[in-house]
């Protein structure tokens, strides 16, 4: 367990600094329904039309890229549409995302739908990752039962073979994790994302599975198809490089929100864990001019508790939290 650090804050009004202490090794001195409670209503509400706008905006700057590679199909414009349409998968990946958090609109068959266009379209299985992205969330920072960069025990880590500890331990490798991770899960745990029998999944969400494991073949025949008939190599620099750069942005920003720098965060197991200890865990991460690219996803904290409030409340939530200083929650929040 890591000792407690001092987190500086904004003084109290009176002209005055004061400390705060996170303190892993207690429990919060607040419930989350404290949380909640100031977080006003306005942040709760979604607006089918503007979570709509952002799929509209995403796709209009992908499409003009695409146009854009093949028009200019140059090894002087390539480098530069590579990271940008790279990160533009990732912005479809974020709202996807919304989509499987029913934060998107209060349609699950639209969330569905428009889920199932966004993350098909860059090789993710839907529903498949939908479900263990909600394991990740009831069970943020339980060492044991988490998803996403989990420590392993020395026994797992053991018995790891080569292959596995260099893709897993070995930079650049482990940004290039995903894919891997759709197919078999992480070390230590199984299952596949594909296969609606796996033990991610139970027998109700069998169809869901496979429904989108469909959806991901029938991305994956076109995309085999356009490389027949406009070429491989061209294919490859039109979506496949692309398609790296976001992997590379997914396991990169997954890692950052859940691991501590300077400070080590905290995992728990048994009766130490609980949902509130755990979201306080994870960590709110500025990317600059790209928040808004990729929908505000550095907010995490507050997304992790609350996984409900549309990408474009977070910011409110939060600085409504630190500003009011609500229940001696910003300590943790921010």
């Amino acid at each position: 367990m890591v000792q407690a650090q001092p987190l500086q804050h904004v003084g109290n009004g009176a002209g005055k600094e004061d400390q705060a202490y996170f303190d892993p090794s207690a429990p919060p001195p607040f419930k989350i329904a404290n949380i909640r409670a100031a977080i006003p209503k306005h942040c709760w509400e979604k607006n089918t039309l503007r979570s709509l706008s952002y799929v509209l905006r995403d796709v209009l700057v992908v499409t003009a890229l695409v146009a854009a590679a093949i028009g200019f199909n140059s090894w002087f414009f390539w480098p530069l549409y590579w990271p940008a349409q790279g990160t533009m998968f990732w912005a479809l990946f974020v709202l996807g995302h919304d989509c499987g958090h029913g934060s998107f609109s209060n349609s699950p068959l639209l969330n569905s739908i428009v889920g199932h266009i966004l993350h098909s379209s860059i090789l993710v299985p839907y529903h498949g990752w939908r479900i263990s992205h909600r394991t990740h969330h009831q069970n943020h920072g339980h060492v044991e039962k988490d998803e996403s960069w989990v420590p392993l025990t020395e026994k797992v880590y053991k018995n790891l073979d080569n292959m596995t500890r260099m893709m897993r331990f070995t930079l650049p490798f482990p940004i290039f994790a995903y894919p891997f991770y759709l197919w078999s899960r992480s070390p230590g745990k199984e299952g596949s994302h594909f296969n609606p029998y796996s033990n991610l999944f139970s027998p109700g969400e069998r169809r869901d599975v496979l429904t989108s494991t469909l959806c991901w073949g029938i991305m994956l025949s076109v995309l085999l198809y356009l490389s027949l008939t406009m070429g491989p190599l061209f294919m490859l620099k039109l979506y496949g490089v692309p398609y790296l750069i976001f992997v590379m942005w997914l396991d990169f920003v997954t890692y950052l929100h859940h691991h501590g720098y300077k400070q080590k965060l905290p995992w728990y197991r048994g009766q130490e864990w609980s949902y509130l200890r755990g979201g306080l865990t994870t960590v709110d991460r500025d990317y600059g001019w790209i928040n808004n690219i990729h929908h505000d996803i550095g907010t995490h904290v507050i997304h992790h508790l609350f996984p409900q409030i549309p990408h474009y409340h977070l910011i409110d939530a939060v600085l409504i939290l630190y500003f009011t200083r609500n229940y001696c929650m910003s300590a943790y929040v921010i």
